[in-house]
């Protein structure tokens, strides 16, 4: 039975961030912090230094700097969205308890957007020479570099990335990561596989059409709207719309300034320009979700050709990367009750009680516990094994099924149940010819199977992806001088060489971190090529 909301959602972020302050579920932090080698550290402590998943809050920052001095007048926000499931339920506002209904609610009973004149978000607009300008556009913007010591440049990662069909005009909004190139450019990594990004479907249109692909990139929405990014909805379905389901009012939108789209009108930021659909660019390394780097990587090169945003607007990032993160929790938090109201109610599974995807390190997606009551019918146990991995080509790689006397929360129990209730000949059962993984793109191959396997490293990997010691280490000294809850370490803390990593990319990883990203925009803007697909893994196209 769906349980009255406690209060209706935060339509924007600025009135979420106040419902946090209000609840004890924001810090501040008025210290001077650098973006480029200080901020994610500091937030990601709170996910591997011990603390309870309670412990954990949004971080506001409000004394931002970059490596090269340049002081910033906007704050920073991290962990904002979904640093823990009481955050992302103060997103919806409903109880943590509630998120599942809701989600069932805003897809079955979408509410459409209504138009506005005159939008929050368009406060201020840069446009034209200012752009481009030193130290204009992008570059004035603190957007902090995710993982310290490996990535390339800033990023933007809490976004919204808005595109159209060119046929049918249907929107969709999907989360993607935005490197730093230029004042004035960008490249953006949709994904191309499988059930991949609707907004690489849009782009393999615009490259038919022989058009570039008209873009928004918006961050700041208010947290429903952000929440339907990173959810894998179908194609069609419009994302802004299935917010207003999920708030249970219509949401507001307007017309973008220089591309033809709708956007939210009470974002913080957005992003416009167009994407090249006869160049591709390099793009990475960057700290991905599945817990690596991700390597260089021919992706989206965008021009530019708007910033607008409100007045002193709040810069949204999320904390990704190896897992717990803010990432993981916020699809952890709706993928769960998707998950198990698909197979009790769609395939009508007899006697599951739970489903737990697990979080630490392996990303929800390749691992999935079913809890099935006691006496449990073994065809009914078949059923959900098979249904929860093959519900998303992206999830369910491994399946495990226990009884409910099994905490599946406690991987050492699912362990102990795997040893004493299975016999292999019996109970396991390999599938071939599944879609290619979430994960980093090391063999090349382009299909995976669902099975236990062994899952130690066969060939040298990128490196893991935190932030690298030094950097870390200096977060925690800061940590611990601001007076922050006491932190216990838990391997691994800090990112660390795995064999695969080159020189160029260890280059472009120490000028991030000097504030030097856009020196590496221009050495990638000049090797852009016109022969490869995007999301084609560099080296296999430039021999070092």
């Amino acid at each position: 039975m769906t349980h009255a909301p406690v209060e209706t959602a935060p339509l924007d972020l600025r009135e979420h961030l106040a419902r946090l302050e209000a609840r004890g579920l924001l810090t501040r932090i008025d210290e001077p912090v650098n973006k480029d080698t200080q901020l994610h550290p500091l937030v990601r402590w709170q996910f591997t230094g011990g603390l309870p998943e309670s412990a954990r809050r949004a971080f506001m920052f409000t004394n931002v700097h970059g490596a090269d001095g340049r002081k910033f007048d906007s704050p920073v926000v991290v962990g904002a969205l979904a640093a823990s499931p009481a955050i992302y339920a103060c997103g919806m506002g409903v109880e943590v308890s509630d998120i599942g209904d809701v989600w069932n609610r805003g897809i079955a009973s979408p509410i459409a957007p209504t138009l506005i004149d005159n939008p929050p978000c368009r406060e201020v607009v840069i446009t034209g020479e200012d752009l481009r300008k030193p130290g204009g556009g992008l570059a004035s913007l603190p957007i902090p570099v995710s993982t310290p010591g490996f990535d390339s440049a800033p990023y933007l990662t809490a976004t919204l990335c808005v595109t159209k069909d060119p046929e049918t005009g249907v929107r969709n909004m999907g989360t993607y990561r935005a490197g730093l190139k230029a004042t004035d450019r960008l490249c953006v990594r949709m994904a191309t596989r499988l059930t991949g990004a609707g907004g690489y479907v849009h782009w393999l249109k615009y490259k038919e059409l022989g058009q570039p692909m008209p873009i928004a990139i918006v961050v700041g929405a208010a947290p429903v709207i952000q929440y339907t990014g990173p959810q894998k909805l179908a194609i069609d379905l419009d994302e802004m719309a299935v917010a207003g389901g999920l708030a249970g009012a219509s949401l507001r939108v307007c017309k973008a300034l220089t591309v033809d789209l709708e956007i939210p009108a009470d974002a913080e930021l957005v992003v416009e320009g167009f994407i090249d659909t006869e160049l591709v660019e390099p793009e990475g390394p960057f700290g991905e979700s599945h817990g690596y780097i991700a390597l260089e990587e021919f992706n989206m090169s965008m021009r530019v050709t708007a910033i607008t945003h409100r007045k002193n607007p709040v810069i949204c990032s999320i904390v990704s990367q190896v897992t717990p993160s803010e990432s993981s929790v916020m699809k952890k938090v709706a993928y769960e009750p998707l998950y198990l109201t698909h197979l009790k109610k769609t395939l009508n599974v007899k006697g599951l009680v739970g489903v737990v995807m697990h979080e630490p390190l392996s990303n929800l997606r390749p691992i999935i516990f079913l809890q099935f009551a006691r006496n449990s019918i073994q065809t009914e146990v078949w059923r959900g094994l098979q249904g929860a991995s093959t519900l998303q080509a992206q999830c369910g790689k491994i399946v495990i099924a226990v009884t409910d006397d099994v905490d599946p929360r406690n991987a050492d129990a699912v362990f102990w149940s795997m040893a004493y209730r299975s016999n292999p000949v019996d109970d396991l059962l390999v599938v071939p010819y599944r879609s290619r993984s979430h994960g980093p793109k090391t063999d090349g191959g382009s299909a995976n199977s669902t099975l236990l396997i062994d899952a130690t490293a066969k060939n040298p990997m990128p490196p893991l992806a935190l932030p690298a010691r030094e950097y870390m280490e200096e977060a925690r000294v800061l940590w611990e001088k601001i007076g922050l809850p006491r932190l216990s370490p838990q391997a691994p803390w800090h990112g660390a060489h795995l064999g695969d990593w080159g020189d160029s990319w260890q280059s472009f990883a120490e000028a991030a971190t000097r504030g030097e990203w856009e020196r590496t925009g221009e050495i990638t803007y000049q090797r852009r090529r016109s022969d490869v697909a995007p999301e084609t893994p560099v080296r296999r196209v430039e021999k070092n």
